[in-house]
């Protein structure tokens, strides 16, 4: 390399001159990508307004190019769209990673890459978008270009001249492109970063998915239009009176405009303000609204007004002057092939499975929704908390240092982030409270992002969880705060603040568990428990479940199977595994088990069916509707069969109201001396925009002649041969004691299983426990998933029916361990079937690393050499069941195929237990299996549970001609460990003494 001499003049070359400009460029790029600063060059934030000024929309087809940095992405001249090579198409609202342009990275707390605010990674993706469209003459002579959603930092030219930049990716930005915009022909070009100091503001639990993925809209701006608009429409519960006053402005000035609403016969000035007389008040139970335009010379926009008041008293939240009860899920916006660009329709179609399933709250985790989510919201009756678009949770590991919440330079970023939130959502009567963000540690930003909310929204309360002084929120809010301790806070004797002035302002606020009850895989355990807090203590205002959506991404494996995929799928450096898919639904928008039974925790009515089927007691438990657009039902059944059915009459229940009613007489005479069902339902009588008559609300039950089916007599006795025995229709080994058929059914195996394939919640720490190793490595060290049997003996005793009774005598224990278990099996016969007694006793001191050992499960695995094709049933169903969860499924009679058996969690793990089953016949294609006994619990899977422990997608589930049949006498709770309180002292399961019996037969 040879060196210039100082003296020697350099001449520039063109070419050197060009790529000193690039470099120049370049490091400018660089640097505005990591200012703290807002956006540059867009419109004040104002309210999303539905305005009959022409607007286009530029949603479609755009032309896309990535590259790999900044400092990669060319500087061609790309903007004015001259040529194009390199780009291809893309659909714009899109996130690029999935449409083939790079890929999807997970990470929950962490950010992925290295904590050095405000700096950004050199590998950090760079989109740019153009597009051309035309426009007409009715967008001049104002017009301005609309963004509702970009992520993370778009920067934005129009016909080649730079308008500005976006900042907060789930926030709308708005540009004047006045004496910009032509007449016919425009090129819109964006260049997007993955990365830029912003993302140090967006950490939010959720896949980083760069690019323009909501609505992109030209929109003209009529010189006497109507820039903003702000509704109050309060109500006065004392008089049944609406308060209604309506701002309307235009560049940040008040403008004389006209306020109509057809239905009340009013027209008023805006900024007056009008008492309307016993107006009908807005709730999410009855959700009504007003339709009112305001218009001004040049615009008129068209509003949905809902008159309703929100107060703090006594620590209680209260909506039209009523303490409301949230029964709610946290929702992120996400689809499983689009990502973060989340179609209309399908929207819409979870907010009505949300309503058909007793959710009337939705928190915006973490950022503000779609802008037509709030309208839906309005229409169909949710209570909303509207979330900033703000976390920086990854701080946390470096004890919040250089957190951008306390720093002074991030505060301008931070407030102006609370603003357009606020401005956009503030005349939406859904929107209960503004939240701050979440999981941004505390400090002064924070405050002063709360001090600019309450003094332009002071009729909203102010949440964010991370303030656990209270001191610049109006209510009390937790995540995961476990049973006991939400129980002492609905009494108000939490643990003390050491300000007293602090503690005594906590203590007067109203209560909401942010996220509990986390729904990641099997679960959530412990969900009637914390409704009967929130029924009990008027302070607890409810809460939210974490979460509504698992966030998998459809994937197609190499033989063609579609499933989901999650962190560390797309080989992320860093990663939070399949974290990212907990929900009640998985990312189709499929009910999980855990939605079912949260619908029947949280129905808003309760039916309890008399003893003697006489009649049943209603409760309302709605807070605003009373029972007169419910019809509701009665059906008795036996044996899978309806006997008798009908309605019956109830007189409209007030909210909070209880009432006996009686049903027709003789019900419990029908199907007598066979276990019978009565079923109470509560109905839909008419059509409503989110169900159809009929939908069901909610129900009670109730059984009778339960009684278990009998043992056979024991009148068969002990055949013994060279090779084997014989009890009835069972074969056993001779040396081993196994069975190795029953009727023609081979057995592979029958054994004592104490251990499940780990659950997601298996593998979290129970906060609580002394112990804090998850719950799944516990059961590894301590050998439970690796016990061997040992033969004690094998004898055969005379029954006093006169028969055998066959009894092999085992211990079972892990290799390393003293402790272990005695279990006999005694087998007798009548000929066709045959009883299995099981007895278990724990051997030595269960105790392993200086922790006591519990058990998942106490029951039997029996594996046939047959495939099962459909499973029939008498007991809980249809849905699976656990020791603290199913209380959405009703005693009954059911059938389904193998297949749906199984819940299809994303990661494979215990599941698809029905519990108390007192007979099931299991359909194979060697005969049928009828197994009867006390209240078991029956899972049956084609794969072993070595399998699905191994299993982490669920293409590794393959059927291997075998049916493992689990018929448990005791099953644990699951909990909700994955994040949150683990399994309650009830549903824990500690060694312990069990005997059970189950009877076998094979049918042809």
């Amino acid at each position: 390399m040879s060196v210039q001499s100082p003296s020697a003049p350099v001449e520039s070359s063109p070419d050197t001159a060009v790529q000193r400009r690039a470099l120049e460029l370049a490091a400018g790029a660089v640097q505005e990508l990591a200012s703290v600063a807002p956006a540059r060059g867009t419109l004040p934030a104002r309210a999303y307004l539905h305005s009959d000024a022409p607007r286009k929309s530029l949603n479609g087809e755009w032309q896309f190019r990535l590259s790999s940095g900044i400092r990669q992405a060319p500087e061609d001249g790309w903007q004015r769209g001259g040529d194009t090579a390199g780009f291809e198409g893309l659909p714009v609202p899109s996130s690029w990673p999935m449409h083939g342009h790079g890929s999807p990275w997970y990470t929950n707390v962490q950010y992925p890459f290295a904590v050095e605010p405000p700096h950004v990674p050199e590998a950090n993706p760079v989109g740019d978008h153009l597009v051309e469209f035309q426009a007409g003459p009715e967008f001049f002579p104002r017009a301005a270009l609309r963004f509702d959603g970009i992520e993370s930092a778009g920067t934005v030219w129009l016909n080649g001249t730079e308008l500005g930049t976006t900042r907060g990716s789930r926030l709308a930005h708005e540009f004047d492109v006045t004496g910009i915009l032509v007449q016919g022909r425009n090129i819109l070009a964006v260049r997007v970063a993955q990365f830029s100091a912003a993302s140090y503001l967006e950490d939010q639990d959720m896949w980083w998915l760069p690019g323009i993925f909501r609505d992109v809209t030209l929109q003209s701006r009529p010189d006497s239009g109507i820039d903003d608009v702000f509704v109050h429409a309060d109500y006065d519960n004392h008089t049944g009176d609406g308060i209604l006053r309506v701002e309307a402005s235009r560049g940040g000035e008040a403008i004389d405009a006209v306020v109509r609403i057809p239905e009340l016969g009013l027209e008023l000035a805006a900024g007056s303000e009008h008492r309307v007389p016993q107006i009908s008040p807005w709730s999410a139970e009855l959700p009504r609204l007003y339709e009112a335009t305001v218009s001004a010379p040049g615009e008129t926009v068209a509003l949905q007004l809902g008159f309703r008041s929100i107060t703090i008293e006594d620590a209680q939240f209260k909506v039209n002057g009523q303490r409301i009860l949230l029964r709610g899920v946290n929702r992120h916006e996400h689809h499983p092939r689009l990502g973060r660009a989340v179609p209309r329709d399908v929207m819409e179609d979870e907010l009505r499975l949300m309503k058909q399933h007793n959710i009337n709250a939705i928190r915006s985790s973490h950022y503000p929704p779609h802008p037509d989510f709030l309208a839906l919201a309005d229409q169909l009756g949710f209570y909303v908390v509207l979330e900033c678009d703000l976390e920086t949770h990854g701080f946390e590991s470096g004890g919040w240092k250089q957190n951008p919440s306390d720093d002074p330079q991030w505060e301008s970023a931070l407030v102006d982030r609370m603003r357009r939130t606020v401005e956009r959502d503030k005349n939406h009567a859904a929107v209960i409270m503004w939240s701050l963000g979440n999981e941004a540690g505390t400090g002064r930003n924070l405050a002063e992002m709360s001090r600019w909310t309450k003094h332009r929204d002071p009729s909203r309360p102010i949440h964010y969880e991370g303030d656990s002084t209270s001191a610049y929120v109006d209510v009390y809010s937790r995540m995961y705060a476990s049973h006991a301790e939400t129980a002492l806070i609905g009494q108000g004797i939490e643990e003390p603040l050491e300000d007293p002035a602090l503690d005594a302002r906590r203590r007067a606020m109203p209560f909401v568990l942010c996220e509990y009850v986390h729904a990641m895989g099997n679960g959530p355990g412990g969900m009637s428990e914390y409704q009967d807090l929130f029924d009990r203590y008027p302070r607890l205002m409810g809460g939210f479940v974490w979460e509504w959506l698992e966030h998998g991404i459809t994937v197609t494996a190499a033989d063609g199977q579609e499933h989901f995929a999650y962190g560390g799928d797309f080989g992320e450096e860093i990663h939070d595994g399949n974290f990212v898919t907990d929900g009640l639904v998985d990312a189709n928008r499929k009910p999980r088990p855990g939605l079912l039974d949260f619908k029947k925790v949280i129905a808003p009515l309760k039916i309890a069916v008399a003893e003697d089927w006489s009649g049943f007691t209603l409760r309302n438990g709605f807070d605003f509707a009373d029972t007169s657009t419910l019809s509701f039902r009665y059906v008795v059944e036996a044996d899978g069969v309806t006997l008798d059915g009908g309605t019956v009459d109830v007189a409209p229940l007030a909210p909070g109201a209880e009432a006996q009613m009686e049903l027709p007489a003789g019900l419990a005479g029908l199907g007598a001396g066979r276990p019978a069902v009565l079923t109470v339902s509560a109905v839909l009588a008419t059509d409503t925009e989110w169900a159809a008559a009929g939908h069901e609300l909610a129900w009670g039950q109730g059984a009778r002649d339960l009684a278990v089916a009998e043992q056979p007599v024991a009148i068969e006795q002990v055949d013994v041969q060279a090779a084997e025995l014989r009890l009835g229709p069972v074969v056993f080994d001779r040396v081993s004691g196994l069975p190795a058929s029953i009727g023609e059914v081979p057995v592979e195996d029958l054994r004592l299983v104490l251990w499940w394939a780990p659950t997601d919640n298996d593998f979290g720490r129970e906060w609580t426990d002394p112990d804090q190793r998850p719950l799944a490595t516990q059961w590894v060290e301590a050998g439970l998933d690796r016990l061997h049997s040992r033969l004690l003996g094998i004898s055969a005793a005379p029954s006093p029916d006169g028969g055998d009774v066959l009894t092999v005598r085992t211990r079972m224990g892990a290799a390393g361990k003293q402790f272990g278990v005695l279990v006999d099996y005694s087998w007798s016969s009548d000929g066709q079937s045959v009883a299995l007694r099981t007895e278990v006793r724990p051997d030595g001191e269960w105790i392993n690393g200086g922790y006591a050992v519990e058990w998942a499960r106490i029951g039997l695995e029996i594996v046939l050499g047959a495939q099962t094709k459909t499973v029939a049933w008498f007991g809980q169903g249809p849905h699976q069941s656990y020791a603290d969860t199913g209380q959405g499924t009703r005693m009954g009679w059911f059938e389904l195929p193998l297949e749906e058996l199984d819940v299809d969690y994303v990661r494979p793990q215990e599941s698809g237990a029905r519990s108390a089953v007192r007979t099931a016949a299991l359909e194979l294609d060697a005969g049928t299996l009828d197994v009867s006994g006390a209240r078991f619990a029956l899972t049956v899977r084609p794969y072993s549970q070595d399998v699905l422990a191994a299993a982490r997608h669920r293409t590794d589930l393959v059927p291997d001609g075998r049916s493992y049949v689990y018929v448990d006498h005791a099953l644990r709770g699951v909990g909700t460990a994955a994040c949150g309180p683990g399994v309650l002292e009830p549903y824990r399961l500690q060694p312990r003494e069990a005997d059970f019996t189950v009877v076998l037969r094979v049918r042809r």
